[in-house]
């Protein structure tokens, strides 16, 4: 017999004997185990988190279902798109999370160029209302086909041709950086405001495409997170022992 299968048949019947071996209890260090695979049984036992995609359902299960909740509880704005609520840590050092609440983007794809007819239904569908928005669905709306030219090379300024009345053309700068409002954190606050590129390009047929670029480093997420906080302070205002961190 090869030294392999040797070591393998004998750890086999270690394993036999192991598991007709009788459990004990054993108490190491304050804490309760089982010598079978020495696997905790005495561990405080956690709630599932309940889930929803408003922050409103947060604020009436805290506001309705109070005897579920700790002494202590902490309310984690993970981003503009997730609020947790926790416990303070338990005797065993963890926290415990009753609550998760979340949204998905609303699914624009910056910095990617988007054909006319679906980049005006997504403006349209996935942003607030907005001057620099109604003027850049203006734009998008006009385009001629082969009409866009550049101008300037910094990347930014741009000029392109729309149609002006029935039988008219003009030739228009495009709008840079533009104002606009994404539907990119929880309803219940005001959505941020971002600077953005408007890039108007051609695809092979030559017919226009367009695309957004954020421009703002980001800083949209700080306001949307502070958005959040204020609106759960002033929601939960009345209630004791609860931290609001973001």
């Amino acid at each position: 017999m090869e030294y392999g299968n040797l070591r393998d048949a004998l750890q086999y019947l270690v394993g036999l004997g192991e598991d007709g071996a009788k459990p004990e209890v054993l108490d190491i260090n304050g804490k309760t185990y089982c010598t079978k695979d020495l696997a905790r049984y005495d561990r405080e036992e956690m709630a599932e988190p309940l889930k929803a995609a408003s922050l409103t359902a947060l604020v009436d299960y805290i506001k309705n279902e109070p005897h579920e909740l700790r002494s202590n509880m902490i309310i984690q704005i993970v981003g503009p798109d997730q609020v947790k609520l926790i416990s303070s840590l338990t005797k065993e050092r963890n926290r415990e999370c009753l609550f998760v609440t979340a949204i998905n983007p609303n699914g624009f794809k910056f910095d990617n160029y988007y054909d006319q007819e679906n980049f005006i239904i997504n403006m349209q569908a996935g942003f607030q209302e907005t001057d620099d928005l109604k003027l850049l669905l203006q734009v998008a709306g006009n385009v001629e086909n082969n009409a866009t030219a550049s101008y300037g090379d910094d990347g930014i300024s741009q000029k392109t041709t729309i149609k002006k009345g029935i039988a008219s053309k003009v030739d228009v700068m495009v709008p840079n950086p533009v104002i606009l409002s994404p539907y990119r954190t929880f309803l219940e606050v005001q959505q941020p405001l971002s600077e953005f590129i408007f890039r108007i390009g051609e695809d092979r047929d030559g017919s226009p495409i367009f695309k957004l670029v954020g421009a703002d480093g980001g800083l949209w997420k700080y306001a949307a997170v502070e958005a959040i906080k204020t609106y759960l302070q002033v929601e939960l205002e009345n209630i004791d022992d609860i931290t609001i961190i973001g």
